[in-house]
Protein backbone atom coordinates (compact mmCIF):
# COMPACT_ATOMS: atom_id res chain seq x y z
CA UNK A 1 0.00 0.00 0.00
CA UNK A 2 1.11 3.41 -0.75
CA UNK A 3 1.50 6.62 1.72
CA UNK A 4 -1.96 8.87 1.82
CA UNK A 5 -1.08 11.92 -0.05
CA UNK A 6 -2.85 14.83 -0.38
CA UNK A 7 -2.78 17.59 -2.47
CA UNK A 8 -4.93 21.45 -3.10
CA UNK A 9 -5.42 22.63 -6.11
CA UNK A 10 -5.96 26.47 -4.77
CA UNK A 11 -7.22 28.01 -8.37
CA UNK A 12 -9.90 25.07 -8.94
CA UNK A 13 -10.64 24.70 -4.53
CA UNK A 14 -10.08 21.07 -5.20
CA UNK A 15 -9.19 18.94 -2.57
CA UNK A 16 -7.52 15.42 -3.52
CA UNK A 17 -7.14 12.56 -1.54
CA UNK A 18 -4.60 9.70 -3.03
CA UNK A 19 -4.83 6.53 -0.85
CA UNK A 20 -3.27 4.16 -3.30
CA UNK A 21 -1.53 4.73 -6.89
CA UNK A 22 -3.68 2.38 -8.46
CA UNK A 23 -5.43 3.13 -11.58
CA UNK A 24 -8.44 4.78 -11.08
CA UNK A 25 -10.87 2.18 -12.89
CA UNK A 26 -14.53 3.93 -11.35
CA UNK A 27 -15.76 6.50 -9.29
CA UNK A 28 -18.90 7.02 -6.87
CA UNK A 29 -20.57 10.46 -6.05
CA UNK A 30 -20.96 10.24 -2.21
CA UNK A 31 -22.74 13.53 -1.64
CA UNK A 32 -22.70 16.68 -4.29
CA UNK A 33 -18.81 18.09 -4.95
CA UNK A 34 -17.33 14.45 -2.88
CA UNK A 35 -16.46 11.60 -5.53
CA UNK A 36 -14.74 8.52 -4.07
CA UNK A 37 -12.24 7.07 -6.77
CA UNK A 38 -12.25 3.18 -7.10
CA UNK A 39 -10.08 0.31 -8.61
CA UNK A 40 -11.09 -2.45 -10.87
CA UNK A 41 -12.03 -4.30 -7.37
CA UNK A 42 -14.31 -1.59 -6.38
CA UNK A 43 -11.76 -0.57 -3.40
CA UNK A 44 -11.25 2.85 -2.40
CA UNK A 45 -8.53 4.94 -4.05
CA UNK A 46 -8.55 8.48 -3.65
CA UNK A 47 -11.52 10.75 -2.74
CA UNK A 48 -12.05 14.26 -4.75
CA UNK A 49 -14.04 17.14 -3.14
CA UNK A 50 -15.09 20.10 -4.90
CA UNK A 51 -15.80 23.50 -3.83
CA UNK A 52 -13.75 22.23 -0.87
CA UNK A 53 -12.71 25.37 1.29
CA UNK A 54 -16.44 25.66 1.67
CA UNK A 55 -17.39 21.99 2.02
CA UNK A 56 -14.21 21.85 5.31
CA UNK A 57 -15.83 25.18 6.55
CA UNK A 58 -19.27 23.77 6.52
CA UNK A 59 -18.21 20.14 8.22
CA UNK A 60 -16.59 22.01 10.87
CA UNK A 61 -19.17 24.68 11.65
CA UNK A 62 -21.91 21.18 11.85
CA UNK A 63 -19.46 19.26 14.14
CA UNK A 64 -19.26 22.41 16.50
CA UNK A 65 -23.49 22.84 16.23
CA UNK A 66 -23.12 19.30 17.03
CA UNK A 67 -21.17 19.34 19.86
CA UNK A 68 -22.50 22.49 21.27
CA UNK A 69 -25.68 20.81 21.54
CA UNK A 70 -24.52 17.88 23.15
CA UNK A 71 -23.15 20.13 25.77
CA UNK A 72 -26.38 21.86 26.43
CA UNK A 73 -28.43 18.69 26.69
CA UNK A 74 -25.72 17.54 29.46
CA UNK A 75 -26.29 20.50 31.37
CA UNK A 76 -29.60 21.06 31.17
CA UNK A 77 -30.29 17.14 32.00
Amino acid sequence: MNKPRMTYFEKEDILHLVISDEPESGSLELSPNVTAELNENGELIGIEILNASAFIQDTILDANFAKELSLANIQTA
